[in-house]
């Protein structure tokens, strides 16, 4: 069921299916919530499943040139209150992993679990701000649709570009249809976000985190030395995929997170 609410003098659409314990699903950059339609179906079977679209992607779109990260995880919040949802299950892909931890920082109490789903707690290096400056400079110049061509296939680890061409064709349809404005607010945000290295080391709400073992964009092994896990804290390195595991591995991806939620819950109420 498509569904929308009034936000902070913007619109914020949202996809909710199934029943039971309430998992959040948020997409990354140049990605809207159909990105998760395969997999919010299948996660359904066993939990109610809220796919969003964040700000500056797909349906929903807020006042203002830069959304920060703290300023999409209260979109989410919005969401939770309207629906009146106490707690959830959150799983954040790339971006929307900025922005649950955002969330986390922000309202730890609404938050049963959470996955970082091929994401990570530290700000851009100064190459990526450049590489982000120049995207946004493309975009100001009206030629926003060179950019997804050559992103999305990063996306995918190499040797599934060809193999999985109609997805890949799918995901580059769903970022030609960003606007303009919505690429450079979000850009603008990514840029100015701040560590989360110590909220992640915290280790006040339980992880899950999941690596691509051929990410393009997140190396695997330098997040594995870098990255200090908490004790309550599970990760998995996905050995076949690049930064779209619950595409190129659905189903052990999908394992994955209904195993470790399921898990929590379960210790929960013991």
């Amino acid at each position: 069921m498509i569904k929308n609410i009034t936000h902070s003098n913007g619109k914020i659409t949202y996809y909710d299916t199934g029943s039971g314990e309430v998992v959040i699903l948020l997409h990354g950059y140049l990605e809207t919530a159909e990105v998760w339609d395969d997999f919010a179906r299948d996660l359904a079977r066993e939990f109610r499943v809220i796919s969003v679209d964040l700000p500056g992607h797909g349906n929903s779109l807020l006042p203002g040139n830069s959304y920060s990260m703290e300023q999409m995880a209260g979109a989410v919040k919005a969401i939770l209150d309207h629906e009146g949802i106490d707690k959830v299950l959150m799983t954040g892909h790339s971006m929307g992993g900025y922005v649950t931890l955002a969330f986390l920082e922000k309202y730890p109490s609404r938050l049963h679990a959470y996955c970082l789903f091929h994401s990570h707690p530290y700000p851009d290096s100064k190459e990526i701000v450049c590489n982000r400056k120049r995207e946004i400079n493309v975009v100001e110049c009206g030629k926003k649709d060179v950019i997804y061509p050559v992103n999305v296939p990063k996306m995918f680890a190499d040797f599934n570009v060809e193999r999985m061409k109609e997805k890949l064709e799918k995901h580059k349809s769903i970022a030609a249809g960003i606007n303009a404005d919505g690429i450079i607010a979000v850009l603008n945000g990514m840029i100015q976000r701040p560590s989360r290295v110590d909220i992640l080391k915290q280790g006040n709400v339980p992880l899950l985190f999941i690596l691509g073992r051929h990410d393009n964009y997140i190396p695997c092994e330098e997040m594995l030395a870098k990255i200090s896990m908490p004790v309550n804290s599970e990760t998995l390195i996905l050995e076949n995929s690049g930064h779209l595991g619950f595409v190129e591995e659905k189903e052990k991806s999908l394992q994955a997170i209904t195993g470790f939620y399921s898990k929590y819950l379960k210790n929960q109420n013991l």
